[in-house]
């Protein structure tokens, strides 16, 4: 460990699963499974896409008996340690546009964009606070192979549909926030900043309320058709729904389903008046860049700025972290981020570090899925954007159960593009580790060529790492 590094973890409290829950306090611990039970509906995972799918079964039909099992507390995964993004993004768009066709995808971009207010207005009326500001999100660029990614980006979402999205030169970006060394962004109004523990614990006590058991500290070992089982007993059910994303790879079967992606954040101190009008970002938009090795951030309701990235990628063995903690070294490379950004932030301090994992499928498409002769369904491979597709996929989750149960239910979001979609495991290891770990060395070493040649177009070691990891 070098010098440097010593010096931005000193203070910084790593790990203790999150920032959001040193903020907002663990939760209160709710009982494990007493004994074998049955039910109408099992769901395996108390985060985003759990709670979502018993919230919207139980709200369409009150009297079925809905089960939720989680192996730690609600939202310990991915939904309890996100940036916060509830954005419009879709992993996999342009495959599914490949396989139904161009319209097929653009009814499911219009779903997206549909369900960052769907998800604002299930918190009004639920009545909890999540501390959302619907600004939109702004992606930056900084060098000209950013500009030139970044206008493609914009065009190609404009195809999309999303006509209300906009392009900003240098001097627009920078009335937003000023971000050094910005040449364009493009911002759309389909964005908005949460607090994602606040989400997730009003969610739970909503779906509570309604009448769902959620059960904790009960690891589910196995799920077969018609049953979960765990430790403390089994729930039998005629649908058995895997909500697990980021940790799916540690279920029996299922270690090469969706690889356990590794994503770090960092979060400041609270910045004095004098550093946010260096700063400015006074629209809070939610905030990402252009580079290949990408950064994600949120201007947080107590005036921090929480800051991620990739870290280490990804970890022998599809492993995931103990309790968030990460490495030094990761903490150091987002301090460079947030200073290269923030030249003016080079005297704040780190006051936390954490990490997760987030749910990879191999050609990197998220899916919703619902075998209607095993009754088995499951929802994710949300590839970093799953705050606001957790929703709509437990939307989804919901109509295909209605349906198989005979009731009547419209094909809206039934018929989207990539409901039933399904693909091959990825490769065993050590193939897999040297494969992705080597994808994002070159991503990396892309980023920097860029910025030291300030060439027009992109690194061909970009290219070359996205066919070798199946995104192209």
């Amino acid at each position: 460990m070098n010098s440097s590094a010593r010096g931005v973890a000193d203070g910084v409290v790593n790990g203790g699963v999150s920032y959001w829950y040193a903020d907002d306090g663990l939760p209160a611990v709710r009982e494990p499974l007493g004994a074998d039970a049955s039910a109408d509906v099992v769901i395996v995972g108390v985060g985003y896409t759990g709670l979502w799918t018993a919230y919207y079964l139980k709200k369409a039909a009150p009297s079925l008996r809905i089960v939720v099992l989680e192996q730690r507390f609600c939202g310990y995964g991915a939904s309890g340690r996100n940036g916060g993004w509830l954005y419009n993004g879709i992993a996999g768009r342009e495959r599914y546009a490949e396989l139904h066709g161009r319209e097929a995808a653009v009814r499911l971009q219009r779903a997206m964009n549909e369900t960052v207010g769907e998800v604002v207005r299930a918190v009004a009326e639920e009545g909890f606070d999540a501390d959302v500001h619907r600004g939109g999100v702004l992606e930056v660029a900084r060098t000209p192979a950013q500009l030139a990614r970044l206008r493609e980006f914009h065009a190609r979402e404009l195809s999309y549909g999303e006509t209300d999205r906009e392009l900003y030169g240098a001097r627009e970006t920078a009335a937003r926030v000023r971000v050094a060394g910005a040449v364009g962004s493009s911002w759309t109004p389909h964005g908005a900043r949460v607090h994602p523990v606040k989400l997730v614990k009003g969610l739970a006590a909503a779906v509570e309320a309604l009448g769902v058991e959620l059960y904790e500290s009960t690891p589910v070992t196995r799920i077969l058709p018609g049953r979960a089982v765990t430790p403390y007993g089994t729930v039998r059910a005629p649908y058995v729904l895997r909500c697990t994303e980021g940790f799916t790879a540690a279920l029996r079967g299922e270690r090469r389903t969706w690889l356990p992606m590794n994503s770090s954040m960092i979060v400041t101190e609270p910045l004095t008046q004098e550093q946010w009008a260096a700063v400015g970002w006074s629209g809070r938009e939610a905030l990402g860049d252009m580079a290949h090795a990408y950064m994600y951030a949120q201007r947080t309701a107590d005036g921090r700025i929480a800051l991620g990235g990739r870290g280490v990628p990804y970890r022998f063995g599809s492993r995931t972290d103990h309790d968030g903690r990460t490495q030094t070294e990761t903490v150091e490379a987002l301090r460079e981020i947030l200073v290269g950004f923030f030249p003016a932030l080079a005297g704040a301090r780190v006051a936390h570090a954490w990490s997760g994992v987030l749910g990879v499928p191999r050609d990197w498409c998220a899916t919703v899925t619902l075998d209607r002769s095993t009754g088995l369904g499951w929802a994710g491979g949300y590839v970093g954007s799953g705050v606001a597709t957790a929703n709509l996929a437990a939307r989804t989750l919901r109509d295909l159960v209605l349906r198989a149960s005979g009731q009547a239910v419209g094909a809206e979001l039934t018929g989207l593009a990539w409901v039933g979609h399904r693909v091959r495991g990825w490769e065993p290891e050590p193939l897999r580790w040297l494969g992705v770990r080597g994808m994002y060395a070159t991503y990396r070493a892309a980023d920097r060529r860029e910025t030291r040649t300030h060439a027009s177009g992109s690194s061909r070691l970009a290219r070359l790492a996205d066919r070798v990891a199946g995104r192209r």
